[in-house]
């Protein structure tokens, strides 16, 4: 018997169905299932579009278009059928990011047309958490960011983006939507640091919050400070609130080359349960 299959943007008519997929993998799917919680399936408030792969009537898989190209849950046949949709559309996307074999999958099928990519991370390690190690004692000095420390924060986050993606966060609009995604987790209470003598060496943020689970984002130490053990207790401070304050499960991907990083994380009581992908243009 042949299964019957399609792919079609989905309506918020569809958001039900759509939540059952994403909440099916509460960790892996964080991200999407954070913005979908806020925004819903309407495109414009969604920021891009939610694409449903069906089978026999049922939807099975999903992938996130806007900013970032996010396969969800999807089989090998579903990567297919999303990239030939990402081929007829062209690249809008500034990155491909998921769980690693079916966004290697997907890459493989659009870098033809697509690439070169700036950088690809084939490998970046999924780490997860339910509890405090005892192991680090959290930074007390690490606390929650206040809206009138903007200014103060902002330096940081600029320089841990472009260490970290390669290019500037200010480049293009100026950084008027980066600045924005600041400023929407410091109000939110999700943004973190050590702050000394007006000068950040520290800061991490809780990015993607849902009831199931969160994941930790934008981890930073003064480059001067490095070496100090800041970024354990720092972020066993940070994790100290997810746990209390945000989700049962916490995680974070990391790249794979970054060996201090993920000693770190396994000490403060990560441990690695899966891998991610990124695909940077």
């Amino acid at each position: 018997m042949l299964t019957q299959t399609t792919t079609r943007v989905l309506e918020p008519s569809d958001l039900g169905a759509a939540l059952a997929i994403l909440e099916s993998e509460p960790v892996a799917n964080a991200f999407v299932t954070a913005r979908i919680r806020i925004a819903g399936l309407d495109p414009w408030r969604l920021g891009g579009e939610m694409w449903g792969w069906y089978a026999d009537g049922r939807l099975r898989s999903l992938c996130y278009s806007g900013a970032n190209l996010v396969p969800v849950c999807a089989t090998p046949e579903a990567v297919r059928a999303f990239a030939d949709r990402a081929r007829r559309a062209g690249r809008r996307c500034s990155s491909i990011v998921g769980p690693a074999e079916p966004t290697a999958q997907l890459w493989r099928l659009l870098e033809p047309g697509w690439g070169p990519a700036r950088e690809v991370r084939a490998h970046q390690p999924l780490m997860v958490t339910e509890s405090l190690s005892a192991e680090v004692t959290p930074d007390p000095l690490v606390r929650r960011i206040r809206k009138d420390e903007m200014d103060v924060l902002m330096p940081a986050c600029v320089a841990m983006f472009t260490e970290e993606v390669g290019v500037s966060p200010l480049a293009g609009d100026g950084g008027l939507l980066y600045q924005a995604r600041v400023a929407e987790l410091i109000g939110a209470g999700r943004s973190f640091a050590r702050i000394e003598g007006g000068k950040v060496l520290f800061k991490a943020e809780i990015g993607a919050a849902t009831p199931q689970a969160c994941q930790i984002q934008g981890v930073w130490v003064a480059p001067e400070h490095r070496g100090r053990g800041l970024s354990e207790t720092g972020m066993a401070a940070v994790l100290r609130y997810a746990l209390a304050d945000v989700a049962p499960v916490v995680s974070l991907y990391v790249n794979d080359y970054n060996t201090p990083a993920r000693r770190a994380y396994a000490r403060v009581g990560f441990r690695e349960t899966g891998a991610f992908m990124s695909v940077l243009f």
